[in-house]
């Protein structure tokens, strides 16, 4: 029998991403805990970015928009391992490239919000028919650039995908996307 998500062990870091603690994501979401997720922007063959609507049964930003597949990195997990798992569940495929790290981040959710998180930000190509899991992803499609810049203003996007995209436009701008390059929040 599986663990529920709430029951899923993380680890508790500080403001230089160091191990301090392990709780279950319950309890690490409750108390505001800072941890680690992984984000994995995802195009297709024709360049697209896969865009998807979060389950209503989502912990955390419930039936919000996103343009990032991921999630936490579980205890003892590395950043690039948890980045290949979420983004081969969440698209419901096997045999994925390693996402390539861009940049990381220590994402806060500001006062009255749910905490802090290390993010890192990864990109890969994704040529083989998605088929997303049912428990993770409840609409998706694959989205121009254009078309998702489009839709900023129009859906309720996760914040934490917000701050990451933000991040990554302004790294591309700026040509510094060097794999593992770290972002504090308001650079």
């Amino acid at each position: 029998m599986n663990a529920s998500p709430a029951e899923e062990i993380l680890d508790i870091v500080d403001e230089q991403d160091e191990v301090v603690g392990r709780l279950p994501r319950g309890e690490v979401y409750a108390r505001g805990l800072r941890h680690r997720c992984a984000f994995v922007l995802v195009r297709d063959r024709a360049d697209r970015i896969f865009v998807h609507r979060r389950t209503a049964s989502k912990l955390l930003f419930p039936s919000q928009y996103d343009m990032f597949v991921g999630g936490v990195v579980g205890a003892g997990e590395s950043y690039d391992a948890a980045a290949l798992r979420e983004a081969e569940e969440e698209l419901g495929v096997s045999g994925l490239d390693q996402p390539v790290p861009v940049l990381s981040f220590l994402y806060d959710d500001g006062p009255g919000g749910r905490g802090s998180w290390w993010s890192r930000v990864y990109e890969v190509r994704c040529d083989l028919p998605v088929s997303p899991q049912v428990e993770e992803v409840a609409w998706h499609a694959f989205l121009t650039e254009e078309e998702l810049e489009r839709r900023l203003g129009e859906w309720t996007w996760v914040p934490d995908g917000l701050a990451a995209w933000e991040r990554l436009r302004v790294v591309r701008e700026l040509g510094a996307g060097e794999p593992g390059r770290s972002v504090r929040r308001g650079a």
